[in-house]
């Protein structure tokens, strides 16, 4: 962080996530984004994302961390949210998968209104409820720092215009699907407007890109097994759960899969070779009008060496260019935000999913969730009838 500051990139985002062993770590964002404002000056710090379940994290609790860490940025924050979607996550707070998309509207309407309100006149609903209370401290950004969205599911990028949110996605499979999507948030913003509550509109699509800049194409995929390993852990906590914690090993579960054909298909698909290569891909993304590209090479083994090569390589040979052509993506936002400028409504429909997504990295819906989680403790409690059974047997 500290050396993207540096260097001149624009955000930072951290995500939280909770017991997805060697998947990601970062369980208390919040503490580690704390640590980053005392280390940079002027790169934007952002949550991507909080989970707003209340089993997670009670609203009153985010309001707080985020307007703290606004003061202690000096205003830096960006506010990303999101549900939760894998059984791990869920099961461990005992969230109700069919209740959480409720939960996280409820939350963060509840939490928006409480960096604003002094004071807030409390709330009596159906996932938690508080009484009046004036919630402190209150953020640097009024009303309060720009709200994301964390669209994992493509779909989700249609409510997070409806919502006035930014989109927090993954890579679109091609420039054109990038277009589609592009097109759709627009106008659904625009003309199906439905915020939460009363909030300033975020439009920004941003989509995460597994990344390795490095002098060749050859050498930029031979650093870059952390992001097909991120592809692979993925997949195997949204099939496999966790049966045993502590004891499990990815990594060596993750060496035969690293060399199939999909795990090179996405080697392709992402922003890695030598800085022309991605100059080439970005270029598309700025056509389609994608707001922000958010560049993920710190997976997996991947070494701190190799990722700050890789950002400064990118920072030197690559970035200026966009950079400079900045302006004229904000007056092409603002002339749609005002209308002056129509976007066409392009089908989405042939863009289903997102480019490092395919058959084996599922995407349960809340139903699928919550029927995995009760036959997994249904089955649990057939093992501890049976082991009880056996002991019943032996004491005869």
């Amino acid at each position: 962080v500290e050396l993207g500051d540096q260097v001149g990139f624009d955000y930072f985002w951290t995500v939280e996530h909770h017991f997805l062993e060697e998947y990601s770590h970062s369980s208390a964002p919040e503490v580690f984004l704390a640590a980053c404002s005392q280390r940079s000056q002027r790169i934007r710090l952002g949550h991507g994302i909080v989970l707003h379940p209340p089993a997670y994290n009670h609203p009153a609790r985010v309001a707080k961390r985020i307007a703290t860490l606004d003061l202690v940025s000096n205003g830096r924050v960006e506010w990303g949210t999101g549900e939760s979607a894998s059984r791990v996550e869920l099961e461990g707070f005992g969230v109700d998968p069919a209740a959480k998309k409720e939960m996280w509207e409820e939350s963060v309407r509840e939490t928006a209104k409480m960096m604003v309100q002094s004071p807030y006149p409390g709330y009596e609903g159906k996932h938690f409820s508080m009484p009046p209370r004036n919630v402190v401290p209150k953020p640097v950004q009024r009303p309060h720092p720009p709200l994301w969205v964390a669209c994992s599911n493509i779909q989700t990028i249609t409510l997070a215009g409806q919502w006035g949110m930014g989109a927090l996605g993954f890579t679109f499979v091609s420039p054109d699907a990038a277009k589609a999507w592009v097109n759709h948030y627009y106008n659904n913003m625009l003309h199906h407007s439905n915020l939460l509550t009363n909030y300033p509109k975020n439009p920004n699509v941003a989509m995460v890109s597994g990344f390795m800049c490095a002098d060749t194409d050859a050498e930029a995929r031979e650093k870059a097994a952390g992001w097909t390993f991120f592809i692979f852990a993925l997949s195997h906590y949204g099939r496999e759960g966790i049966d045993a914690p502590g004891k499990g090993d990815l990594w060596k579960l993750y060496q035969d899969w690293r060399h199939s054909e999909k795990a090179q298909k996405a080697l392709t698909a992402g922003l890695i070779g030598s800085p022309e290569t991605i100059r080439e891909k970005l270029r598309q993304y700025e056509e389609a009008h994608v707001d922000q590209v958010i560049l993920l090479n710190q997976a997996g083994k991947t070494s701190h060496q190799d990722i700050c090569d890789s950002l400064k390589m990118f920072a030197e040979e690559v970035m200026p260019e966009f950079h400079a052509r900045e302006p004229e993506h904000q007056a092409w936002k603002e002339g749609v935000m005002s209308g002056a400028i129509n976007l066409e409504e392009l089908d989405t429909q042939p863009y289903d999913v997102f480019s490092h997504q395919n058959e084996d990295i599922v995407r349960l819906t809340p139903e699928q969730l919550k029927a995995h989680m009760a036959k997994k403790e249904a089955d649990q409690r057939a093992q501890g009838d049976a082991a009880d059974k056996q002991i019943s047997s032996a004491a005869e």
